[in-house]
């Protein structure tokens, strides 16, 4: 998601058991001490309220310090500038929700049939790109990066096995790019913001799309 994120040169299917991405130079996010990390998590959540309260416009280093009760200098000293915070908060919140869907409890998590963790995958997709939008849409790679940087291919490759464990005979790889095209910002923008659809028609068109897919 990151647009610092480099290319990632390979073969695209894969279907083992995907692992949680670390994302960016591992030099953006050294071993912090316990305080320092509850600060910087502190600082992104702060971060993410004012994006989905009133848009990625607000957020400047003031805000946040404001937000997250802390001095301008402590966030300018975690994050550089405003460029820096915000790409850290786009791997803030993709960690969670790798975390959410690799290892978190059911239905997104593991231990629910296939079926169900695809319904939920998507429908957690939908709320965090709608709570994040502008940001993601500022973020987004160019057409040559897009299906290839490491978080996308990522999450094609979650969707893809989920599918080979719903519809076994099903080409998966192809029908996870038909899938995830559903949860795509671009497309999430224009429905929301330029048809006015409620999110939650969008949910019920996710999770009747892996219905017909998978014939559930």
């Amino acid at each position: 998601m990151s647009a610092v994120l480099p290319p990632f040169d390979g073969p695209e299917e894969t279907f083992d058991e995907p692992r949680l991405l670390q994302l960016g130079p591992a030099a953006d996010e050294p071993c912090l001490r316990a305080d320092a990390a509850r600060n910087r998590a502190r600082l992104l959540d702060a971060a993410a309220r004012l994006i989905a309260e009133h848009g990625v416009g607000a957020v400047t280093m003031e805000a946040v310090a404001a937000a997250a009760d802390v001095g301008k200098g402590t966030v300018f000293r975690r994050f550089g500038d405003r460029t820096g915070l915000l790409m850290a908060l786009l791997d803030h919140s993709e960690r969670k929700f790798q975390a959410a869907f690799l290892g978190g409890p059911p239905p997104l998590g593991p231990g629910a049939p296939p079926v169900e963790r695809l319904r939920a995958f998507g429908t957690a997709m939908l709320r965090r790109t709608q709570d994040e939008l502008d940001l993601q849409l500022a973020a987004e790679p160019g057409a040559q990066r897009r299906f290839l940087v490491p978080v996308r291919r990522l999450h094609h490759g979650h969707v893809a096995l989920l599918l080979r464990e719903a519809a076994p005979d099903a080409d998966v790889e192809l029908l996870a790019h038909t899938l995830l095209g559903h949860l795509d910002p671009v497309l999430i923008h224009h429905l929301t913001r330029q048809c006015d659809l409620p999110l939650a028609r969008l949910e019920a068109a996710w999770c009747d799309l892996v219905d017909r897919v998978t014939k559930a």
